[in-house]
């Protein structure tokens, strides 16, 4: 076993001691742990367990960095890439048209919904997805800033359908997508540039499955069992 292995037992451990040299140690043997499979002394300390930080949430390296490869390999067997973005395109398609019909009711473009679009595309990848692979966070960067703009694109195609008197679906259909990029390039002000990078940032922050510390320590324990 991995001196890491060996500290998911140690460390909730009622016979553990701290060595300055070299960390945590068994206070019977004086030495670090070099049992293999289970520790025949290990006894369970209640008010460590209880003291494990159940508030502040990890993902990424801080979480495969803490748990077993054993572990490991169970949580990405349950990560899904079709589900994630199949989840985000969804959520991304739906906020967007929301977006649109808000910014064209009321005459007025809020940029803080496109952070909030960008959040709701990565809580809903993380959701049904379960990632920890980096291309969550990637799709769901890229989800987040496509939502934004499909957003933005429904609401010009709103505002042309109002001052042409045309409907909606009828503005739809002509409008030339071809165009789309020259129109986004004349309208979209720095403030809008900002907004959509944070969206970003939030759609690939919270595209990833996140854990407690207690909760990796409950999937330790329940894989040890």
């Amino acid at each position: 076993m991995t001196r890491q292995e060996h500290l998911k037992f140690c460390k909730t451990c009622i016979n553990r001691d701290m060595d300055l040299k070299v960390g945590i140690i068994c206070k019977l043997t004086n030495n670090i742990a070099d049992f293999e499979g289970e520790c025949e002394s290990f006894s369970l300390d209640n008010v460590a367990v209880a003291k494990i930080n159940d508030d502040i949430e990890l993902q990424g390296s801080e979480i495969t960095s803490q748990i077993s490869n054993q572990t490991l390999e169970k949580l990405k067997s349950e990560q899904s890439l079709p589900a994630a973005i199949f989840a985000g395109i969804f959520i991304g398609v739906l906020a967007a048209i929301g977006w649109a019909a808000f910014t064209v009711a009321t005459n007025m473009k809020i940029g803080l919904i496109a952070i909030a679009i960008g959040a709701l595309v990565g809580l809903g990848m993380r959701y049904f997805g379960k990632g920890l692979d980096p291309i969550f966070g990637i799709c769901g960067a890229i989800l987040a800033i496509l939502s934004c703009v499909f957003g933005d694109v429904l609401s010009i195609i709103g505002f042309i359908a109002n001052n042409e008197q045309l409907g909606y679906f009828e503005t739809l259909l002509l409008f030339d997508f071809s165009q789309t990029f020259n129109i986004m390039s004349e309208i979209a002000g720095p403030m809008d540039l900002i907004f959509y990078a944070i969206a970003a940032y939030e759609g690939y922050k919270f595209s990833f499955r996140q854990f407690t510390k207690k909760d990796l320590y409950e999937l330790e324990n329940n894989s040890i069992q």
